[in-house]
């Protein structure tokens, strides 16, 4: 049993000290609050609990949890230093969190207990016996007509084996066969003759019991002769129905409306001359009418959904046949309202989509391959997910690193907590600055009122992910080395530093080293980045993971595009397998989606033609074939590879009709690089080749 502390003895510490003693797993050893006569603290006396008002009296090697339940923002830090580091921490946030789901059990307990007596109320307002038992021929309902028609006290029947209780029943017989029994004759064993019926009890698929309803045969005999006629079988069930809160319907053998209730008016905003003489179909709006379904079927439905009325409301049915001798008199309809319930429901949905979309998205099992690259690099990536240190991801552009830094964040004791991406690249440096580690007012024109928060304090408790960390300049490397050795940040124009809690994950696709001997990379930084070093493989080192990756990205991109492509065949499969995909994953999407813009809409296979219009993948192909072929004169590797990155940009460039912006994001690059690349290679609009 796990021994446990609540510092904090308020309405949410007493709370939860109720819930834990009503548990067999947890042990409450020891209440902590400065207030002596909070409530939590008299309740812990009164039930001989250890109580004191300081925390730290009551904490021991011997403790297995503390939950701190109070209003302190920083006692949570000064638990967790002082508690042993094996003892379990739970902090007020999520005690209030528990304190909140334990006031919704308490007020839906209630809700329970309140309907439980109104359906008690009911069963024993009824004529009919009712006796119910579960898979153990335990009884679990016996009305009090039932004990009346039995001479038995109904209230002491409960729990009781049905044979104790009732011998002559045939309840068990029900649970073995799990066959109904209609309109039975039974002698009960003080003489008395009725009439019943024995139905198994399903939930779902399985059966939970059986129930049988009788009615003795001397007052259905004294019934029929006081319902002589039409007239009068109507008027008693109007009464009946129009006394219930549901909405009920009743339509004849012919499928035409014959009777509904004031519920079924305010339900459906159906008028009785809307609905009385008129077809069973009058009243819906979307789905088949069960009405006319039982009719033909002479079964009954249950927890039909359906769209109801000139309000659309959203409904659940349940219809029966009304059989009479036999013979079919037409069909009885109860109508419950849950389009409050879909409302509520498609807004937590809602809710849920717009709270991923603000965490990490990924998780390991959405990494593709089962190269041995890759696994080695997942491997690594599980590993320091368990570790608080700096995570380095390396790797070319479009490896998928940050697809790793979602997956690592989400691995991680923080995935409860927030997941922060700044592109180092895409903002200018003075933006950074004020975007990583935030402002005070007044720190420059044009800043807000109060400051702002940096990207840095938003992650706190998270995790931030700095992609492209080759990127920064020399200024910015110096403060985010101050940020890793010292746990704090200083905003922008002010002077206090404010500690951080944050988990850094950096990525980068250029040499580090080399930066470091060039001068543009600061060595210490270096280090303290390196802790944990994760390289991805390239698509060319790992050639095996195509045909995984190739089905993946069709999907997503069938999701993307409104098409249907299936799959890719061999011969272009073995295409896409000669060239190294320089862009990597990201190249690997660009060239199958440009290959499904050609494809018609009756296709559904990627052939080696719809390639055709793909120079960034044939001719590249095509030239590393011709090479093989013919002996050409010998270059440097670095000449050879200059020539096939310039052809790939010119390429590219007629493709998009030199757009530039569409021209980097197709070769993953950002807009800098491309024109830094097209500097280099002295690359023009008018350049003709």
């Amino acid at each position: 049993m796990k021994k446990v502390v609540i510092i904090g003895a308020g309405r949410g510490g007493t709370a939860l000290l109720k819930l834990l003693m009503e548990t067999r797993k947890m042990e409450v050893v020891a209440v902590s609050d400065i207030n002596r006569k909070a409530p939590g603290i008299q309740f812990a006396v009164k039930n001989n609990i250890q109580t004191d008002t300081n925390w730290k009296n009551i904490i021991n090697q011997n403790i297995d949890i503390v939950i701190e339940a109070t209003d302190q923002n920083n006692l949570i830090e000064e638990i967790k230093q002082f508690c042993p580091s094996e003892t379990t921490i739970i902090s007020g946030t999520i005690a209030n969190f528990i304190f909140q789901l334990i006031d919704e059990k308490e007020k839906f307990i209630s809700y329970m207990k309140e309907h439980g007596t109104v359906q008690e109320t009911i069963l024993n307002s009824t004529h009919d016996g009712m006796i119910a038992i579960n898979m153990d021929c335990e009884v679990t309902l016996f009305n009090e007509a039932a004990g009346k028609m039995a001479d038995i006290n109904a209230k002491t029947a409960i729990g009781k084996r049905i044979e104790d209780v009732l011998p002559s029943s045939h309840l068990p017989r029900v649970i073995h066969t799990k066959m109904e029994e209609t309109n039975q004759e039974q002698l009960l064993d003080n003489g008395r003759k009725i009439i019943t019926t024995r139905v198994p009890l399903i939930c779902g698929e399985q059966m939970i019991g059986a129930l049988a309803v009788f009615r003795d045969i001397t007052e259905i005999v004294q019934m029929a002769e006081e319902v002589t006629n039409l007239k009068s079988i109507q008027t008693m069930l109007k009464a009946i129905i129009h006394s219930s809160d549901d909405a009920i319907s009743v339509v004849d053998e012919q499928g035409l409306g014959i009777m509904i209730n004031p519920a079924y008016s305010r339900l459906t905003g159906l008028l009785p001359e809307d609905v009385i003489g008129k077809p069973a179909t009058a009243d819906i709006y979307e789905g088949e009418s069960m009405h006319m379904h039982v009719l033909k079927t002479r079964k009954a439905v249950r927890g039909v959904q359906m769209t109801v009325g000139p309000k659309r409301k959203d409904v659940l049915v349940n219809v029966a046949p009304v059989i009479v001798d036999g013979k079919l008199k037409g069909s009885v309809g109860v109508i419950h309202d849950t389009s409050e319930i879909k409302s509520l429901t498609d807004q937590l949905q809602r809710a849920r989509q717009i709270i991923r979309t603000l965490e990490a998205k990924y998780t390991f099992d959405d990494i593709i391959g089962d190269s041995e690259e890759v696994k080695v690099a997942i491997e690594q990536a599980k590993l320091a997910a368990t570790t608080p240190a700096t995570i380095l991801l390396r790797g070319e552009s479009g490896t998928g690193k940050e697809l790793f830094a979602h997956a690592i964040h989400n691995e991680s004791e923080r995935k409860y907590n927030k997941f922060i991406r700044v592109n180092c690249a895409a903002i200018s440096e003075t933006l950074l600055e004020s975007e990583l580690f935030g402002y005070e007012e007044g720190a420059f024109s044009g800043a807000k009122r109060g400051g702002k928060r940096g990207l840095f304090e938003e992650a706190n408790k998270g995790s931030i992910f700095l992609d492209e960390i080759g990127e920064l300049s020399g200024n910015m490397q110096a403060k985010l080395l101050r940020v890793l050795q010292e746990k704090e940040i200083v905003r922008v124009g002010g002077t206090k530093p404010i500690s951080i809690d944050v988990r850094v994950i950096a990525a980068t696709n250029v040499n580090l080293e080399k930066g470091m001997n060039d001068h543009t990379f600061r060595e210490d930084l270096y280090y303290r980045l390196n802790k944990m070093p994760i390289f991805i493989p390239p698509l060319r080192e790992r050639k095996e993971d195509l045909p995984q990756l190739c089905l993946h990205l069709l999907q997503k991109l069938n999701q993307d595009y409104g098409r249907a492509v299936e799959l890719i065949s061999n011969d272009a499969l073995e295409l896409i397998n000669k060239y190294d995909w320089p862009g990597n994953v990201r190249e690997l999407e660009n060239v199958l989606g440009r290959a499904m813009i050609y494809m018609t809409l009756n296709e559904h296979v990627i052939e080696t033609k719809h390639f055709q219009h793909l120079p960034t993948i044939e001719k590249a192909t095509v030239n590393i074939e011709r090479k093989s072929e013919e002996s050409l004169t010998v270059e440097t590797l670095a000449k050879q590879v200059e020539k096939f990155e310039k052809r790939i940009i010119i390429d590219t460039l007629n493709l998009c009709n030199w757009n530039k912006t569409a021209t980097a994001k197709s070769l993953g690059l950002s807009v800098r690089n491309l024109y830094y690349k097209m500097e280099k290679h002295q690359i023009e609009k008018n350049f003709m080749q």
